[in-house]
């Protein structure tokens, strides 16, 4: 089984281009950072990932997605090895993307273009008795939800 599925941010505007022949087909290419759970020191925070759509999941993308947009792609690891005009054989894999859902809603991502919901979040005031918390007046309109 090759199926992978992986939440981050297009690291640019993604590329569309139609395949030629008799039927045209849209891809839509863009790369994918994705933060590492764990890091260590002197270890990079993110790897990025190629990505390709085709079909109509090429539209979305390229209607809907933009730089720092945070999306969630499931697809396939695919093999793009070749060997360049040096003679030397590069070894990388591309994302096959078979679907793309948005990761956060649109006004959290226009108030910062990065999952932090409208910045530092006010401070709980006191328990109300019954386990619950007292919220500020306001509040929800910085929930995510």
């Amino acid at each position: 089984m090759n199926k992978v599925i992986l939440m981050g941010r297009l690291t640019r505007d993604p590329e569309m281009r139609y395949s030629s022949g008799a039927t045209q087909t849209a891809v839509a290419r863009f790369s994918l950072a994705v933060d590492r759970r764990f890091k260590r020191e002197g270890q990079p925070d993110a790897d990025f990932f190629n990505c390709s759509a085709f079909g109509k999941t090429a539209e979305f993308v390229n209607n809907y997605l933009k730089q720092g947009t945070k999306v969630v792609v499931e697809g396939r690891i695919q093999n793009d090895n070749y060997t360049n005009k040096n003679g030397e054989k590069v070894y990388s894999v591309q994302i096959i993307v078979e679907s793309v859902e948005f990761a956060e809603s649109k006004a959290a991502s226009q108030n910062n273009g990065g999952g932090n919901y409208g910045g530092a979040a006010p401070a709980p005031s006191a328990d109300a008795g019954d386990g619950f918390v007292n919220l500020e007046e306001g509040i929800e309109e910085n929930l995510p939800f």
